[in-house]
C-alpha cells in the first residue's frame, strides 16, 4: 500500500482570499479533461495554483457531479467541500450563472466561504446569514458569483420575491441528510426544480444520510438527485489517502446506590406503563424496551383514537408522566446523579407546570429517588457518575503522550447539565477546558454562546490555547478542527447520523482515536447496539442505491 497522505493536503493551509473583484469574472477556455494535474495538484483556470491536491476519488466524484445531479456520501474529513469547489470552478468557468452553497449553520457557512477563498481565484462572493441585513443581501445577489447561505435565510428571501434561482448553475446542499420533513432544504430544492436554468446542477454532500430506506429515499427524493455515490475509508483508491480512526469502548459499572435509585424509577415506570396498557396502549413492545420515540408516538396515537376529547385526558396524563420517568432514568444511568437532580429541578422550575409535571414530581418513588440522590451527592464520597473518573483517566493518558503539536481532546456530551459537570471535574485536575454549546441560554449558570463566541472558542482550541473542549451536539456537524487526538463520547447515541458526525472530528490529518464511555446494564448498551445496527444498515442501503443508479445509467436508451 502507498504512503498515507495527510488530509491537510486536500487543500493548502495558506492562500488566504484576496480582495473581491468588481468586474465580470474571467472566462478562460476549458482544459482538456476539465482539470489537469501538475506535481500532484489540480490545475484549473479558476483554481489557485498548487492549492488542491489531486486525489483520484475526489476528481471522479466531481466529474460525475458535472454530468448528473449527485448525492455524495463520504466519511467526514475526506474532502466533500473540495469536491464542491472542483465542480464550482468548472461550472463558473463554463456558464454565466452563479453557485449557491447552503449549510445548516452560520459557522459552517463561514467555513465554506473561507475554504472557497483559499482554493478559488478571487471571485465576487456574498454571504447570507441572519447577521446580514436584508438590503445588503438584496444588493449582493445579482452581482455575486458564489453565494454562501443558511437555508432559512435563502428560503425567506425567495418567498418574499427578492430574487429567484433562475441564474443558479450549481446548488450545493451541505449536510444533505437534513433534507427531510419541513426543513428548509426541501422547499428550496423543490423551487429549484421549477426555476433551474438549462444545465443546472444539484450537489448533495453528507457523511450519514440515515439508517433506513425510507429516510435515505426521502433525502434523495427531496433533493431530486438521480445518482448516489458512496465511498468509505476502506475502499480502493481512498484508504491510502486517509488516516485510521480507532474506535474503542471503555466500560464502567453503576454504583450500587445509584442502581438502587434507578430501580425506584424503573418500578414507577412499569406501574405507569401498565396503566396505559390497561387503557389499550403500549401493547406491541415490552415495557423495558420502550424508547423516547415510542412515547412521543404514543401521544400521536392517543389523539388519533376516535371518541370525545375527554377520553384522551387520562392517557395523555400518564403518557407525560411516563416520558418524564424515561428522561429521568436515562440521565441517571448515562449521565449521573447531578444531571438527574438538575432534570427534576428544571421540571419543578417550569413557570407553568402541568398536572403531569406535578404528578411526576410527587410520585413516591421519585420523591425517594430524589432524596437519596441528593444525600449521595452531598456526601461526596464518589463522583456523580463513574464515567467521570474514566474520562479523567483517558484525558491524562492522552495529554501524557509526546506530540509534535499541542494535544487536543474533544468530549461530546448529550446534555448541557452534563457539560457543566464534566467541565468542573476536568478543571479540578488543573486542566484548561473550553466549552462549546448552542446559542440558547438555559439559566444564569448555563448561558448560550453567540456565533462570535463559538468562533473564538474554536479558534483558540485549534491554536492549542487549551487542550480540552467539552461540546454539545452543536459541534457534531462539519466544524473543522484538525489534529484532534482523542474524541470521547460521554454516552452512546442511538443515532447513526450523530455518531458518524462525532467520529468525524478526528482522524483528519493524523491517526484518530475515539472512545465511547458505556455503563454496563443500562440504556447505554441498548443505544450502542441500536447505533451499530443502524450504521450497518445505512452503508448497506447506500451501496445498493448507488449500484442501482449506476445500472440505470448504463442501460441503453
Amino acid at each position: 500500500m502507498g504512503r498515507q497522505h495527510r488530509l491537510e493536503e486536500f487543500g493548502g493551509a495558506d492562500g488566504a482570499p484576496g480582495p473581491m473583484p468588481t468586474g465580470l469574472r474571467p472566462r478562460p477556455p476549458p482544459l482538456p479533461g476539465t482539470w489537469s494535474v501538475h506535481d500532484g495538484r489540480v490545475d484549473h483556470p479558476l483554481l489557485r495554483p498548487q492549492q488542491i491536491r489531486s486525489l483520484p476519488f475526489q476528481l471522479d466524484l466531481a466529474r460525475i457531479g458535472l454530468s448528473e445531479d449527485l448525492l455524495v456520501v463520504l466519511p467526514t474529513g475526506l474532502g466533500k467541500t473540495v469536491i464542491a469547489a472542483l465542480i464550482a470552478a468548472e461550472v463558473l468557468r463554463g456558464s454565466e450563472g452563479k453557485v449557491v452553497v447552503l449549510a445548516p449553520t452560520r459557522p459552517l457557512v463561514q467555513q465554506h466561504a473561507d475554504a472557497f477563498g483559499r482554493w478559488l481565484v478571487p471571485l465576487r462572493v456574498a454571504r447570507f446569514t441572519g447577521t446580514i441585513r436584508r438590503p445588503v443581501r438584496e444588493g449582493a445577489w445579482d452581482g455575486a458569483d458564489v453565494v454562501f447561505a443558511t437555508p432559512e435565510i435563502l428560503l425567506h428571501d425567495l418567498k418574499d420575491g427578492r430574487y429567484d434561482l433562475r441564474d443558479v448553475a450549481l446548488l450545493v446542499f451541505d449536510e444533505a441528510h437534513h433534507a427531510v420533513g419541513r426543513y428548509a432544504y426541501v422547499p428550496i430544492a423543490e423551487r429549484y426544480r421549477g426555476e433551474r436554468p438549462a444545465g443546472g446542477h444539484v450537489l448533495g454532500l453528507t457523511a450519514s444520510p440515515g439508517g433506513k430506506d425510507e429516510r435515505i429515499e426521502e433525502v434523495v427524493g427531496a433533493l431530486g438527485v438521480g445518482r448516489i455515490e458512496a465511498r468509505s475509508r476502506d475502499d480502493d483508491g481512498v484508504r491510502e489517502y486517509v488516516q485510521e480512526v480507532a474506535v474503542t469502548e471503555r466500560w464502567v459499572d453503576l454504583p450500587a446506590r445509584t442502581a438502587a435509585i434507578r430501580d425506584l424509577l424503573a418500578a414507577a415506570s412499569w406501574a405507569t406503563a401498565r396503566k396505559l396498557q390497561k387503557m389499550g396502549y403500549l401493547r406491541t413492545k415490552p415495557i423495558a424496551s420502550l424508547s423516547v420515540k415510542d412515547l412521543i408516538a404514543l401521544r400521536a396515537e392517543i389523539f388519533a383514537r376516535p371518541g370525545p376529547m375527554v377520553r384522551r385526558f387520562g392517557p395523555l396524563f400518564h403518557q407525560l408522566v411516563l416520558l418524564h420517568l424515561h428522561h429521568a432514568q436515562e440521565r441517571l444511568e448515562t449521565q449521573g446523579l447531578g444531571p438527574f437532580l438538575q432534570y427534576l429541578e428544571r421540571v419543578e422550575g417550569k413557570p407553568k407546570r402541568s398536572r403531569g409535571d406535578v404528578a411526576f414530581l410527587r410520585l413516591p418513588e421519585v420523591v425517594r429517588a430524589r432524596d437519596e440522590a441528593a444525600a449521595f451527592v452531598r456526601a461526596g464520597d464518589e463522583p456523580s457518575h463513574p464515567k467521570l473518573d474514566a474520562l479523567v483517566e483517558l484525558v491524562r493518558e492522552t495529554l501524557a503522550v509526546p506530540r509534535d503539536h499541542p494535544a487536543r481532546v474533544l468530549v461530546f456530551a448529550q446534555y448541557r447539565d452534563t457539560i457543566q459537570s464534566i467541565q468542573a471535574v476536568l478543571e479540578r485536575e488543573r486542566w484548561r477546558v473550553g466549552r462549546f454549546v448552542g446559542q440558547a441560554t438555559r439559566d444564569r449558570d448555563d448561558p448560550g454562546m453567540s456565533q462570535k463566541e463559538q468562533g473564538r472558542v474554536l479558534s483558540e482550541f485549534r491554536e492549542g490555547r487549551f487542550p480540552i473542549l467539552v461540546a454539545s451536539s452543536v459541534a457534531e456537524e462539519g466544524l473543522d478542527v484538525p489534529d484532534v487526538d482523542l474524541v470521547v463520547f460521554f454516552e452512546s447515541v442511538p443515532s447513526e447520523i450523530r455518531a458518524i458526525q462525532r467520529r468525524g472530528r478526528t482522524g483528519r490529518t493524523s491517526l484518530g482515536q475515539v472512545v465511547v464511555l458505556l455503563t454496563r446494564r443500562t440504556r447505554d448498551v441498548a443505544y450502542q447496539k441500536a447505533e451499530a445496527r443502524r450504521e450497518q444498515a445505512m452503508h448497506r442501503i447506500v451501496r445498493r442505491l448507488s449500484a442501482e443508479a449506476r445500472r440505470r445509467k448504463a442501460r441503453p436508451a
